[in-house]
């Protein structure tokens, strides 16, 4: 098994390949294209602003080489962010791997009396697909201010702000969190040890 961990303007990659290595897993943070197709497995992890991580990944490239990977793919918060079709955050197009915007958490949409970014721990239901570990439902870890809508493509929602929104994502080889994983305790761990016996 060769794991890559793509590696762009985004923080958050130390915990993920901590993470993978208390799963026993050696990954490799890259930047390299070669390196990056050639892996058995993929994860495209991250905290930031889409804007500038959209920026980083079409200078280096990254854009058109994540959009062509065949082999399974995982994107970790502003990486399933960055998976959509457009986000508010910066006005920005992203990769367009799912067919949705992401949109901010706002005063409008019923967040006036809700903290903003949505941080901690909340459940996770109406799991299927690269989620389905064999419970109704999950307790993940979340920080982020910006969501994806629900749509065909969700295969786990969660609530936020009287919102429900995409949790998890899949299609084909791609699986898209906004959870943290390499946060979420048990759970977590079950979820990667899943993906990477995809």
């Amino acid at each position: 098994m060769e794991v890559a961990v793509i590696k762009y303007n985004a923080g958050n990659v130390f915990s993920v390949l901590n993470a993978l290595s208390r799963l026993g897993v050696k990954a490799v943070l890259t930047d390299d294209a070669e390196v990056i197709r050639r892996a058995s497995h993929v994860i495209f992890p991250g905290q930031g602003e889409a804007a500038g991580a959209m920026a980083c990944l079409r200078a280096t490239g990254l854009d058109k080489v994540i959009v062509g990977l065949r082999q399974p793919v995982l994107g970790i918060c502003i990486g399933q962010q960055l998976m959509c079709r457009h986000s508010d955050e910066g006005d920005v197009d992203c990769l367009g791997i799912f067919d949705v915007d992401v949109r901010k958490f706002a005063p409008d949409s019923g967040c006036n009396e809700w903290k903003i970014p949505h941080m901690g721990w909340n459940t996770v239901g109406d799991l299927r697909g690269f989620m389905d570990l064999g419970r109704k439902e999950e307790w993940m870890y979340f920080i982020h201010s910006y969501y994806v809508p629900e749509s065909e493509w969700t295969v786990g929602k969660t609530s936020y702000c009287g919102i429900d929104f995409s949790a998890a994502m899949q299609k084909d080889n791609f699986m898209a969190a906004q959870f943290h994983p390499e946060k979420s305790g048990d759970a977590g761990y079950r979820l990667l040890q899943h993906f990477l016996a995809l």
